[in-house]
C-alpha cells in the first residue's frame, strides 16, 4: 500500500512540473458534484439572500419542473433548512417534503414553489441568534433588524429573482416556525398574500413554552440549551438518568439543574432566571398583544391543536386579537384540530388512546388548508368557514361563524362528598383537604418519565393520558358527577373559580376537567373507566393578585384563584361522567413549588420545600366551581 501511494505521488509530482510540492488533490470525490436530475420533478437551489444590514440568510428553494406563474410558499426556521428540504432519493417533490413543517401533499399537489430559510444566526445563515428576536423599536432589541425585516427582505428578493413565480407569497410554519408567520404581519411586504401560523409560540410566560400562569416548564430547559449553545444544535444536553423524575429531583430547583449543566452560558436561560414574573420583558414580546395594535393587512389562518403539549395558549389568543379587527369576517380564520403539537401535517386518526374514527389531519389539509391557500395565492374560489373546529366526543368537524361559540358562564360545582354537578350545593359550606408534599410530587405521566421527544406517544399525547394514575393518589382530589343521562356540550374556554387555603405561604393549583368513560366500553377494553382530560392547567398561587406582582399567600386563609383552562369543544356523552381533579404539583414537567414563599423559586434551597395542607372550599357563597362554556 505504501509503495503504491509513493508511486502515485511521484507521478503527480512530475505532472506538476517536478520540483514543486504536490499541488493536485489526492481525493476520489468530485471537486464539483453534479447531481443526477433525470426524472426529478423539481429543481433544488441553495442561495444566500442578503438582508438590509448585509447579513446573508441561507435559503433552499424547491421549484416544480415546468413551473410558470407558481405561488411561493415559505417557511423560516431555526431547525436547518437544508435538512428539512433534503433531496429525495425518489426524485419526487412530495417525498422530499415529508417531515416537519411540510404539508407535503398540499404543497406538492398545489404546484407551489417551496422556500425554506434558516433564520438569522442558525445553521447556514450568518448573524447573531436571539430566541424569538424582539422587534425593532423594542427596548429589548438594540439593532435595526428583526425577524419581520428579514422576512420582508427575503420576500423582496424572491419575487425579484424567481421568474417562475406569480409574485404572490404565503408563509406557513409550526411552533417556532409558526412564530415567523406572526412577525411577518408586522409591516408586511406587499407580495405577502397569506399567513398560516400553526401552533405558534406567542406568549411564553402566560401559557406557551416556558411558563403556564407562572409555573415554569422545566422540561424545556434542554431545548433552551441545545437551541442557543451552538449555531447548529450540536452541543447535546447530557442526561445521565433513564427517568426524568430522578434527574429533576436530584437537582432540587430548576435553577440548580441549569447551573449543573452550565446553562448560564446561554443568554435566554439567564433572561428566564432574571424574569420569573410577568414583567415588561415578557409583556413586550407577547405576539397577541403586539398584533392587537397592528393594522390587519394580510389574510391569516391560525391553526390550533386542542391537545398541544407545547404551545396550547398562543393560537386562540392570536385569533382573538386579530378577529377583533376583521370587520368583514373574511380575513381571519381559525382551525382547531384534535391534535398534538404539529400533528396537523401528519396522520391524525388518534391521539394516544383516543380514537377519532377518521384521519382528521388529512381531511383538514385537503378540505380547509388546500383551498384556503389556493384562494389567496391563486385566486380560486373556496368554501372555508371562519372557524373549523373538531368536536371531540361526537368526533365530527364543525363549521362555525366565530369562536368561542358561547361564554363560560354555567357553573359546575365541586360538592361535599366529592360530588360534582350543575346545581349549587345546599347546606353548610364544607372543605376537602389533602397534604401536598414536595418530596413526593404528583407526576404529569406515570413513571418512568421519558425526556420530551416525538418518538412515541409518551410526550406527544400526554395531555390525553388516563388520569386514573393521579386519581389513585391521596394528594389529588377527584370530584365526580352522576352518570349523565343526556349529552353535555361545551365550546369555549372553561374558567376555574377555586377557593382554597394552604398552610404554606405559596402554592400551585392544578385543575383538570375530565371525561370519565363507562366502566365497560364494548369493543375497546382499555377504554373502560378511562379518565380522558378535556382541559387542564396549572396556576402558581403567588400571582393571584397580579401576574407581575408575586406575593406571599396568607397561611390558612381561604382565597380565590381564577384562571382559564385551554379551549375545548367537546361532548360528554350519555353514560359518561364528568370529573374535576385538583392537585398541587405536576412534576417533572413543571418545577416544584417549595410551598414556602421565596423571592425567586429558581433559587429555592432544599430547606424551603415544605409539606402543606390544602383545603378546597365546597358550597356556600365562596364555593369552588368551573364556569363552563355550555352549549344549550
Amino acid at each position: 500500500m505504501t509503495s503504491t501511494w509513493l508511486a502515485s505521488a511521484a507521478i503527480l509530482t512530475v505532472l506538476a512540473g517536478g520540483g514543486a510540492a504536490l499541488a493536485q488533490r489526492y481525493d476520489e470525490r468530485p471537486a464539483d458534484l453534479k447531481l443526477y436530475t433525470e426524472g426529478m420533478n423539481y429543481e433544488r437551489r441553495s442561495v444566500d439572500i442578503p438582508m438590509r444590514d448585509g447579513t446573508k440568510l441561507h435559503t433552499v428553494i424547491l421549484i416544480p419542473k415546468g413551473a410558470n406563474g407558481a405561488p411561493i410558499l415559505m417557511t423560516r426556521t431555526p431547525y436547518n433548512a437544508e435538512a428539512l428540504a433534503a433531496n429525495s432519493k425518489a426524485g419526487d417533490l412530495a417525498t422530499a417534503l415529508e417531515g416537519y413543517d411540510n404539508a407535503y401533499d398540499v404543497i406538492a399537489e398545489g404546484g407551489y414553489i417551496r422556500v425554506l430559510q434558516d433564520i438569522r444566526g442558525k445553521y447556514g445563515s450568518e448573524g447573531d441568534y436571539v430566541m424569538n428576536r424582539p422587534l425593532v423599536g423594542s427596548s429589548l432589541n438594540p439593532t435595526k433588524v428583526d425577524d419581520a425585516t428579514d422576512c420582508y427582505d427575503t420576500i423582496d428578493w424572491l419575487v425579484k429573482n424567481l421568474p417562475e413565480s406569480n409574485g404572490k407569497v404565503g408563509i406557513i410554519g409550526i411552533s417556532y416556525d409558526g412564530y415567523e408567520p406572526l412577525v411577518a404581519l408586522i409591516n408586511p411586504h406587499p407580495a405577502l398574500k397569506v399567513s398560516v401560523p400553526m401552533n405558534p409560540m406567542v406568549d411564553g410566560w402566560m401559557g406557551d413554552d416556558w411558563f403556564h400562569n407562572g409555573a415554569f416548564r422545566q422540561m424545556n430547559l434542554p431545548y433552551v440549551w441545545e437551541q442557543e449553545a451552538t449555531r447548529d444544535n450540536s452541543a447535546p444536553w447530557i442526561n445521565n438518568y433513564a427517568d426524568d423524575y430522578d434527574q429533576y429531583m436530584s437537582a432540587g430547583s430548576a435553577g440548580e439543574l441549569g447551573r449543573r449543566h452550565g446553562a448560564e452560558q446561554v443568554g435566554f436561560w439567564k433572561r428566564i432566571l432574571e424574569h420569573p414574573a410577568y414583567d415588561a420583558y415578557w409583556q413586550e414580546q407577547a405576539m397577541d398583544k403586539i398584533l392587537a395594535k397592528q393594522p390587519l393587512k394580510v389574510p391569516v389562518m391560525v391553526v390550533h391543536s386542542l391537545w398541544d403539549q407545547e404551545d396550547i395558549y398562543g393560537a386562540p389568543h392570536v385569533y382573538a386579537a386579530l378577529e377583533a379587527k376583521d370587520t368583514g369576517n373574511d380575513m381571519v380564520y381559525l382551525t382547531m384540530g384534535p391534535w398534538y403539537h404539529g400533528q396537523g401535517i401528519g396522520k391524525a386518526s388518534h391521539l394516544g388512546n383516543i380514537d377519532w374514527d377518521q384521519d382528521t389531519a388529512k381531511w383538514w389539509r385537503h378540505h380547509v388548508l388546500a383551498p384556503f391557500l389556493a384562494h389567496f395565492l391563486k385566486g380560486t374560489p373556496m368554501e372555508v368557514a371562519p372557524v373549523t373546529a373538531f368536536q371531540s366526543g361526537a368526533n365530527q368537524w364543525q363549521r362555525l361563524a366565530s369562536w368561542p361559540a358561547t361564554p363560560a358562564q354555567t357553573p359546575l360545582y365541586l360538592k361535599p362528598g366529592m360530588g360534582l354537578g350543575f346545581d349549587q350545593p345546599s347546606g353548610a359550606p364544607a372543605t376537602a383537604d389533602y397534604v401536598s408534599d414536595p418530596a413526593h410530587p404528583v407526576t404529569f405521566v406515570a413513571r418512568p418519565v421519558a425526556p420530551t421527544g416525538y418518538v412515541d406517544d409518551h410526550w406527544t399525547a400526554w395531555l390525553t393520558t388516563d388520569q386514573r394514575n393521579a386519581a389513585a393518589r391521596p394528594d389529588v382530589l377527584s370530584f365526580t358527577s352522576d352518570v349523565l343521562t343526556g349529552p353535555v356540550t361545551i365550546a369555549g374556554e372553561p374558567v376555574v373559580h377555586l377557593n382554597a387555603s394552604t398552610t404554606g405561604t405559596d402554592s400551585d393549583w392544578v385543575v383538570k376537567l375530565i371525561d370519565v368513560y363507562p366502566d365497560q366500553v364494548a369493543g375497546d377494553q382499555k377504554m373502560g373507566g378511562y379518565q380522558f382530560a378535556v382541559a387542564m392547567d396549572i396556576f402558581r398561587g403567588r400571582y393571584r393578585e397580579g401576574f407581575d406582582k408575586p406575593k406571599a399567600i396568607a397561611a390558612g386563609k381561604p382565597l380565590d384563584y381564577q384562571f382559564a383552562l385551554p379551549n375545548a369543544i367537546h361532548v360528554f356523552k350519555p353514560g359518561h361522567r364528568i370529573m374535576v381533579q385538583v392537585q398541587s404539583s405536576w412534576f417533572p414537567l413543571y418545577d416544584r413549588n417549595p410551598q414556602t414563599f421565596v423571592p425567586n423559586i429558581f433559587f429555592a434551597k432544599p430547606g424551603d420545600y415544605q409539606k402543606a395542607t390544602q383545603k378546597v372550599t365546597l358550597g356556600g357563597a365562596q364555593g369552588s366551581y368551573i364556569a363552563l362554556p355550555l352549549v344549550k
